[in-house]
């Protein structure tokens, strides 16, 4: 059984539809990255997951059927959501922030040890820990955003265009350390991404959304490199996402 099933996948806003019939799977310990374009629908994939959008269709999260569940009620289940614009405090300090992410949690010695565990994936927060997130430089609030997610001890981390906004040295970095955490935590990573050079570099399967449709998907390096993939289709992507 996938770790992650979703199954005809309907997302509306009101009454205005952004996904149509979403098929795709996550297997446990994996990243899988969903590539598309401004308005294809990849904030919506992860917005239903976490049950803050109308839905039709089925998700089921390890054998339990998430349609019936409140955000609240997924996050406790074991999902983070690291939203796009990195949603920090930013009037709060760096460790109120890591504090906030630990909110479904009571144990004060384990969360403090979790702190700690932030803070050796992501040494700049330890210097700046009693710094507003608002002053911090965005390379450093994507690290917040993300250490803030860990504070939930996730099975499945949901990671909006983590690379938006920085510099190619910084979007290394973070990916790096989201190697290290998968390898490390055993954390399963659900990423969306229109950087495709790099998610596909990190990821296992890939999905290929265009306006609420997946129209591709497979395994990374067959979607970037497979010549049996229908050449056109081939070839679009690679003008449309990995051309520099």
């Amino acid at each position: 059984m996938p770790f992650l099933e979703v199954k005809g996948l309907n997302a509306y806003y009101r009454n205005t539809q952004a996904l149509f019939g979403l098929d795709f799977e996550l297997e446990e310990g994996s990243i899988t990255t969903i590539l598309g374009a401004n308005g294809a629908g990849k904030t919506t994939t992860l917005r239903s997951i976490c049950r803050m959008v109308r839905t039709e269709g089925e998700i089921r999260f390890d054998g339990d059927d998430l349609t019936s569940f409140s955000t609240e009620k997924v996050a406790r289940r074991g999902i983070a959501h690291v939203p796009e614009g990195r949603g920090t405090f930013v009037r709060q300090t760096v460790e109120d922030n890591l504090q906030l992410g630990a909110y479904t949690r009571k144990n004060k010695a384990e969360i403090a040890e979790d702190i700690e565990r932030v803070y050796s994936y992501f040494p700049p927060l330890r210097e700046r820990f009693k710094q507003q997130a608002g002053t911090l430089s965005g390379g450093e609030q994507q690290m917040l955003a993300i250490g803030r997610a860990l504070m939930l001890r996730p099975r499945l981390m949901l990671l909006d265009e983590p690379s938006f906004g920085l510099g190619p040295l910084i979007v290394q970095e973070i990916y790096s350390i989201m190697r290290q955490i998968r390898e490390q935590e055993g954390t399963s990573m659900l990423l969306v991404e229109q950087n495709a050079n790099i998610a596909l570099n990190l990821a296992d399967p890939a999905s290929l959304l265009e306006t609420g449709t997946v129209v591709m998907s497979g395994e990374s390096h067959i979607i970037r490199d497979d010549e049996n993939v229908d050449p056109e289709v081939r070839r679009e992507f690679h003008r449309r996402f990995l051309q520099p």
